[in-house]
């Protein structure tokens, strides 16, 4: 089998009396498996996130893209004003479930986890790799708000690369601040000229490549 034939399946992972779902990617002789947390507004179906665990499979990560709101929790969320997903807490519980579920998994259950969390899904992210550091071996962030964290911060045990854009200010001044509270490894990589949601001409791309680097250097199974 090629190494760049991937088995995608659909999941849903109980959490409590809920269900999240998720799309699981698992290319041949997986070397590890990215679980993904997404920003404000987005889904396991953002493009951006799609296109880097796209990725991360051509260079045989596996990657477990979930929902961390119900389609309910969602359309309450957009009339109350979206507190939901700003609830850090909440949001790294729901990782923390994932986590322990790929860690049951018959397939995925062999593979180093390693998490990639986009915007304030990088905070939760980091507070779930806290909770679990027997089992977060890396981290990236991609334009991320690891202030966000808090109290976390000095627990997470994970190698953490910080992605930022050259010309997204204010978040790069959160992330310094943020990279003074880590006691584990952090480095943070700047793109310049790119913007928040990294939109600009192939910014994405050195994303991808800068995460599928530090994933190969500390998610090796």
């Amino acid at each position: 089998m090629d190494v760049t034939t991937v088995e995608q399946r659909a999941v849903e992972i109980p959490i409590g009396a809920i269900r999240i779902e998720g799309s699981l990617g698992i290319p041949a002789a997986a070397r590890g498996v990215v679980l993904f947390a997404h920003g404000s507004g987005s889904g396991r179906l953002s493009p951006r996130n799609q296109f880097v665990a796209q990725a991360l499979q051509e260079r045989r990560f596996a990657t477990l893209l979930i929902d961390l709101l119900t389609a309910e929790e969602e359309n309450r969320d957009g009339l109350t004003g979206g507190q939901l997903r700003f609830d850090i807490p909440l949001l790294s519980a729901r990782l923390v479930a994932a986590t322990d579920w790929l860690s049951q998994d018959s397939v995925a259950q062999r593979l180093a986890i390693g998490y990639f969390g986009a915007s304030t899904g990088a905070a939760a992210a980091l507070a779930a790799a806290a909770e679990r550091a027997d089992k977060v071996r890396a981290i990236v962030s991609r334009g991320g708000r690891p202030d966000l964290a808090g109290a976390a911060l000095p627990r997470v045990a994970a190698p953490t690369l910080l992605i930022v854009g050259g010309a997204d200010h204010t978040v790069i001044r959160l992330n310094r601040e943020a990279m003074t509270r880590f006691r584990s490894e952090r480095k943070l990589e700047m793109i310049p000229g790119a913007t928040h949601l990294f939109e600009e001409p192939g910014a994405l791309e050195e994303v991808a490549r800068l995460a599928a680097d530090w994933f190969e250097r500390h998610l090796q199974t």
